[in-house]
């Protein structure tokens, strides 16, 4: 078995309702998911590791062109939290890697068909054949190795800076993020919840130059949350991640060394309770919540509105899914 195959974790899938009362599981304690997504539901699923909810293994992925800035402060000081915590940390400092951003037919010298590029077709050639370029290999097993992702970059024009972008376009190849699982009929394969990096936390860390109010309910920029949605539930839950709610930090670009060590232990106190706070209740694709066409179904997100209402309610059914280990063996390949 290889060392990529034996990160594979099988998962627990736990009903809310028969766990003993917990800070990890109440939904209504007034912690920071709380005031991020509001009520919490009563019931529902939660993925659980099998191994100890203290994990040791934490992959951040940076993406900011100056090693001096605000974020790259943040990366640096969540490497020193975590490894005086005990934790094993690796990062990858995209702009000091020289990262190659763009997805295009140089990720594939072994090409499947060489008159036209299909890059999702081709992507899932070379991971199955173990033909793909050695840079998207050494990601995809440090996201393999890693027990909780972060990503840490400056909010651009609405979204991460486009190398971070092409990180995960190159990075989550058919086979390996996409693509996985069983497809047919009602079913449209092992994603949102479930999926090959299932089991693992992941947390968004993103400094913003404009005041908090601006990202508010009725602010001029969008809720924060929906904005972060392509990041937080395409990027992190679609291959199987539990989202965390992120740490913003707004004003960026007006920190002051007075404000600095308030931003600093907020933090870190995040970081440390990384493995035990709720994460965001994401409806899963497979676990009931969804028709066979993937819409929701009549009576649930009733009382929310716009991407609100594929969050878990109060008084929702339970979720239900299959505990299985996504394609352990095309895995093995990488």
């Amino acid at each position: 078995m290889s060392s990529v195959t034996s990160k594979l974790k099988s998962i627990w899938l736990v009903s809310i309702e028969s766990i003993p009362a917990h800070r990890s599981f109440d939904f209504k304690n007034g912690d920071d998911a709380s005031n991020y997504w509001g009520d919490r539901p009563q019931s529902g699923l939660v993925l659980l590791p099998v191994q100890d909810l203290r994990m040791s293994n934490i992959f951040i992925v940076h993406a900011h062109p100056e090693a001096r800035s605000l974020t790259s402060s943040l990366k640096n000081l969540a490497v020193e939290t975590l490894t005086a915590e005990g934790h094993d940390v690796q990062v990858s400092d995209l702009y000091a890697m020289h990262w190659k951003a763009v997805a295009d037919a140089g990720d594939f010298p072994q090409r499947k068909n060489a008159n036209r590029l299909r890059y999702a077709s081709e992507s899932g050639n070379a991971f199955a054949n173990g033909t793909q370029p050695a840079d998207v290999v050494a990601e995809q097993q440090k996201l393999l190795w890693a027990d909780a992702v972060i990503l840490t970059f400056p909010l651009w024009w609405f979204s991460a800076p486009a190398i971070l972008k092409g990180w995960v376009e190159r990075v989550y190849a058919h086979g390996f993020a996409y693509g996985v699982g069983q497809h047919g009929g009602d079913r449209w394969g092992d994603r949102y919840g479930e999926g090959s990096l299932a089991g693992r936390r992941a947390m968004v860390v993103v400094n913003i130059g404009g005041r908090e109010p601006h990202y508010s309910e009725r602010g001029v920029n969008g809720r924060l949350d929906e904005i972060l949605w392509p990041i937080q539930h395409g990027a992190l839950f679609y291959p199987g991640m539990q989202s965390m709610p992120p740490f913003p930090v707004y004003q960026s670009d007006r920190m002051t060394e007075e404000r600095w060590p308030e931003v600093a232990d907020a933090f870190r106190a995040r970081l440390r309770t990384l493995f035990t706070d709720a994460p965001i209740p994401y409806r899963t694709q497979n676990g009931g919540h969804y028709d066979g066409q993937q819409v929701l179904k009549p009576g649930l997100g009733e009382g929310e509105t716009g991407l609100r209402i594929h969050l878990v309610q109060p008084g929702d059914p339970p979720e239900r899914l299959k505990a299985e280990l996504p394609q352990a063996a095309a895995l093995a390949r990488i």
